[in-house]
Order: structure tokens, then C-alpha cells, then sequence
């Protein structure tokens, strides 16, 4: 089935299990998400699995009694990462009364982020948009909850700084990324931070989309770098590990963006990817409760929103995560300010998260009014040939470094 026609059908099979969860619930008002995705263009590759995370898990809170009684209510629409048709879907679910919204594409979140802003309505910015947007008393409707690229960007950096020692002023960094908005994104903080630590910072462009890299190789063969960091997507690791096998650079000196998942190492093979290195502030694999828990109650009976095989993919548990942060913020709204739940209070709940990680799915985030990341912590993952081992830590570090830029970004801003 066609990925497009097969998210289709999980949307219906979702909102009939949600609905019957709803009827069988107190009737009290429903809280409404709406998830506009690139379903069928560019980001195919990681839509299928949010999307069937974040039905999951609001089958499950529904089951469970909801939040603080009120039913979860999932709307799944398809942008095909072209902003028009973000700010489109936008519109229309608002005027259907929904104001919490997630789009999963930079294009799109930075069109519709003016918007949200002048309306007060929630956008949601995990794992894509603006990097400054982590600033609440700028963008005060606007949840970057978890690490923004440059935040994870620098986290990288500090990881090859430990690896080489504690010192990188003889150090050569290389930074090898799709030549668009998502790879450009943390080019700002590795040159900020090549300038305060004296490291040489080589920037290796490659056009979408990531299958032409062979010039972009034979420059880091060229010049040697002791690590490359990666933000690339999908295929493009494919590709990169030959062209690595071919110039000879070590591909456990290659650190990729969050951006990599089981898929793509089946594809590079196993073996051939032993070492491989990723950022990340999910934890892959099902050995967490809440992964347990959808397992053993739906999938194991026949009645997961999806197939299987997605729950064992680490993007499923970053839609776990993203949407995790949303019912903890919704649950803490109502908690705090009663019902029924607004733009808000939900907002207000955001802001009164602290410490939290969806036991144990993923790093602890602390959100404060000015401070809508949650701290931006990340571990580095390497793959041992069967699984992801963590060699760090979560932890966020250059944070100084990484707000002066945040600040810098986010004074210029006008709405």
C-alpha cells in the first residue's frame, strides 16, 4: 500500500478507536491536536511513524481515562511539506476550534509561525523550525520542546571535544549537510563555537537530495577532518557510507543528526555500519514502559493504529515523545486553571514542566517561561552492529554560547 494511502486508512482506524474511547469516556470536552504532516512528499520517510505514535498514545490516555477525564482527539492532515498548504491546514483547523498545532517540516512551522504568534494559538516545534524560537519571551506560543538543531549542534562538539582529548585548538571539524533551511540550521553555532575553541570548521555542501555527495567526500579525503558531523536525512546516510568506504574515512568518526533511524542502517548494512555515531534526545528500541505498554495492550491483540513493524523504528518513539510533552502540558493546564483547556492555560502547562521524560522515552526537559526548549539535552548513540549503545549522558553543554546566539536571533525578530 501506497505510504499516502496507507496513512489515510491508520487516520480513519484512529479516529473510529478514538471516537468509541470517547464515548465510552465522561462527557466532558474533548482536547483537540492537530498534526499537519508532510505525508506524501519529502518527510514520508518519518511521518508514518509520528503520526502512528501519536494516534497510539492518545488511544491509550483515552483509554486510560483521558486527561484528567477529557477525551484526546488526534486530527491528521497532509501539507506535503509546501508551506501554503501548512498555513492552509492551519486555518481551517482553527476555525474548527483547534489551537495546538505540530507540522514536522522547518518550511513549513516558519510560515505558519507568524500566525500562531499574532493569534496565540500553541505551535508545537520539536525536532524542526527556528532555533531561537526556544526564546518564550519572544516567541510565546511557540514549544521547541526538547533540543533545536544548533542546541544539538553544539552538543556535538562538545562530544568530539571529549574524544579528542579535551582540546580541540589542533582539531578539524567537518560539517557535511543538505544545502537547504534543516541543513543549513546549525552552521551559526559550529562557526561561533570554531571561533571561541580555535578549531578548523570545513563545510561540506550537498545538494538535494543527498544522492550526489561524491565531491562533498572527496574534499573531506582531501582534508582530513578528524569527525564529521552530519545533517543529512534518510537515503543520504546510505550514500555517505559508501562514498566514506570509497574515500577511506573512518565511519565512526561520522556523527549524524537525529535523523537516522533502524531503516537506514538495515540499508547501509548491519555490519558495514558498526560505529556509526548519532545525537539524539529519544531512546530507541521498546525496552520503555510506554513502548511496553501500547505493545502488549494493542499490537499484541491485533489492534495497534499501524504496522508493527513501525513501533520498532526510533521515530515512532519520537512522535511518543512530542506528543508525551503535549498531554503533560494539557494535563497541567487543567490541573492548574480548570476547564475547559485554552491556548492559555495549555500554554501556562507548558511552561510549569519540569524534569519530565515520559519515563524514561527521552531526555529530561524542564520548561519555564522564558526557556521553551526544556534545556536541550542529548546523548551521543553508537551502533555496535546490533544495536544503539549511548556513550554519553544526557546533557546540553556551550548553553552560554548557544542563547548568546539565541538572543542575538531572536532581537531581530518582528512580528
Amino acid at each position: 500500500m501506497k505510504i499516502r494511502q496507507h496513512i489515510r486508512s491508520v487516520a480513519i482506524a484512529a479516529a473510529l478507536m478514538t471516537s468509541a474511547a470517547v464515548a465510552s469516556a465522561q462527557d466532558k470536552e474533548p482536547i483537540r491536536f492537530g498534526y499537519c504532516l508532510d505525508i506524501s512528499k519529502s518527510y514520508s520517510f518519518i511521518s508514518p511513524q509520528v503520526a502512528q505514535a501519536v494516534q497510539d498514545l492518545s488511544i491509550y490516555t483515552n483509554d486510560n481515562g483521558g486527561i484528567e477525564g477529557h477525551p484526546v482527539e488526534i486530527i491528521v492532515r497532509d501539507h506535503g511539506n509546501e508551506p501554503q498548504r501548512g498555513v492552509e491546514c492551519y486555518e481551517q483547523l482553527k476555525r474548527e476550534g483547534v489551537f495546538t498545532f505540530y507540522f514536522l517540516s522547518t518550511p513549513v512551522t516558519n510560515a505558519v509561525l507568524p500566525r500562531a504568534m499574532k493569534d496565540g494559538t500553541i505551535l508545537m516545534q520539536s525536532f524542526a523550525g527556528r532555533g531561537d524560537a526556544v526564546d518564550g519571551e519572544v516567541f510565546e506560543w511557540v514549544f521547541p520542546a526538547g533540543p533545536t538543531y544548533w542546541q544539538q549542534a553544539a552538543n556535538d562538539v562538545a562530544f568530539i571535544k571529549d574524544q579528542l582529548g579535551g582540546d580541540l585548538s589542533d582539531a578539524k571539524i567537518g560539517f557535511i549537510y543538505l544545502d537547504y533551511p534543516f541543513g543549513q540550521e546549525p552552521i551559526e553555532i559550529l562557526k561561533t563555537l570554531a571561533e571561541k575553541e580555535g578549531f578548523a570548521l570545513e563545510l561540506y555542501p550537498v545538494p538535494l537530495p543527498g544522492t550526489d555527495q561524491s565531491g562533498a567526500w572527496s574534499r573531506v579525503r582531501r582534508d582530513q577532518p578528524d569527525y564529521v558531523i552530519s545533517w543529512i536525512l534518510a537515503g543520504g546516510h546510505v550514500v555517505a557510507s559508501r562514498e566514506m568506504r570509497r574515500n577511506r574515512f573512518p565511519i565512526d568518526r561520522y556523527l549524524s543528526v537525529n535523523w537516522m533511524n533502524e531503516v537506514d542502517i538495515r540499508n547501509i548494512g548491519e555490519q558495514e555500519a558498526k560505529g556509526i555515531l548519532r545525537g539524539t534526545n529519544v531512546a530507541g528500541g521498546q525496552d520503555i514502559p510506554i513502548v511496553k505498554a501500547i505493545l502488549d495492550t494493542y499490537y499484541a491483540n491485533g489492534k495497534g493504529s499501524g504496522p508493527e513493524a513501525n513501533v520498532r523504528d526510533v521515530y515512532y518513539n519520537m512522535g511518543l515523545a512530542l506528543h508525551s510533552v503535549a498531554l503533560e502540558a494539557a494535563r497541567l493546564g487543567i490541573q492548574q486553571h480548570g476547564a475547559p483547556l485554552t491556548p492559555e492555560s495549555m500554554k501556562a502547562g507548558y511552561e510549569s514542566i519540569v524534569d519530565f521524560d515520559a519515563d524514561g522515552l527521552m531526555a529530561p526537559i524542564t520548561i519555564t517561561p522564558s526557556d521553551h526548549g526544556g534545556g536541550g539535552k542529548t546523548r551521543v548513540e553508537q551502533w555496535d552492529g546490533e544495536t544503539w549503545v549511548p556513550l554519553t549522558d544526557w546533557s546540553a553543554e556551550y548553553t552560554d554560547i548557544v542563547w548568546e546566539v539565541v538572543k542575538e536571533n531572536s532581537s531581530k525578530y518582528e512580528q
